[in-house]
């Protein structure tokens, strides 16, 4: 009698499905879609940063807010406020992305042409208030003033510069020139220039400023020197340097008030 022959074990008892994940990776990627921002139209009056502005005026405001108002629109996935936020956070702060170059903005989805000309005229707005500030009123009886001033041209700057205020007489602001650009020594700064611009101006005296890119606002040995330096030469035209003010991040340091001028 021939032998009957059996089919293969798989075939007659078929495998069923496992219930264990499987441990290798999916060629699907799944994930929840974002829901979509709400309009701040939609938001409550007492919510919406443009009617709080108005309202309470920007010391209310946090920056985030103060950057909705400027932006007006978020990137599609989120509110302007979240967008905001993100991009305080991704910069660093306020100055850091105000001060960013616009091809480093020109990164950001959602930052076009249109936004970051804005961030940047924001800033211009911000320097020639600050100079409108000082332009008719003594400088020595309102030293926060051109604090404020010299925090707007000289900070954040990514090398030193070194500039001069000229004043008259009654000490008041003739104008503001950067004279150099790049490390501040005896070498980049030439005192001679200094006086040349001086006469220019037909300055009675003279306030001057320079940065410090890494943010240290202490002076220098060679920062203490060429005030003194500048001091006696000036001096000799009866040209008076009546402070000189170092810049760095957040802060300004006054050579006359530590009583080195």
């Amino acid at each position: 009698m021939a032998r009957r022959r059996l089919p293969p074990a798989s075939e007659r008892h078929p495998a069923e499905p496992s219930s264990e994940p499987s441990s290798e990776p999916s060629s699907e990627l799944s994930y929840e879609p974002s829901p979509d921002p709400v309009p701040l139209t939609c938001w409550p009056s007492g919510e919406r940063p443009r009617e709080r502005l108005l309202r309470h005026g920007s010391e209310n405001l946090s920056d985030a807010e103060l950057l909705a108002v400027c932006l007006g629109s978020g990137d599609g996935s989120m509110d302007v406020v979240t967008f905001s936020r993100n991009l305080l956070v991704r910069f660093g702060g306020l100055r850091p992305l105000l001060e960013a170059h616009p091809r480093k903005l020109a990164d950001v989805r959602g930052l076009g042409p249109a936004k970051i000309a804005l961030l940047k005229a924001v800033v211009g707005l911000g320097s020639r208030h600050a100079e409108a500030g000082i332009a008719h009123r003594p400088l020595l009886t309102d030293t926060v003033a051109v604090r404020t001033y010299l925090q707007h041209r000289l900070s954040g700057l990514d090398r030193e510069v070194f500039g001069c205020l000229f004043l008259d007489t009654r000490h008041r602001l003739l104008a503001f020139e950067v004279l150099f650009l790049g490390s501040i020594d005896r070498t980049s700064v030439h005192p001679r220039e200094v006086l040349k611009q001086a006469l220019v101006h037909n300055a009675a005296s003279v306030v001057l400023a320079h940065n410090h890119p890494s943010g240290n606002a202490e002076p220098s040995p060679s920062d203490v020197r060429l005030t003194e330096e500048l001091r006696l030469l000036l001096m000799r035209l009866e040209i008076r340097v009546l402070d000189h003010i170092i810049v760095g991040h957040g802060q300004t340091v006054s050579l006359a008030e530590r009583g080195l001028v």
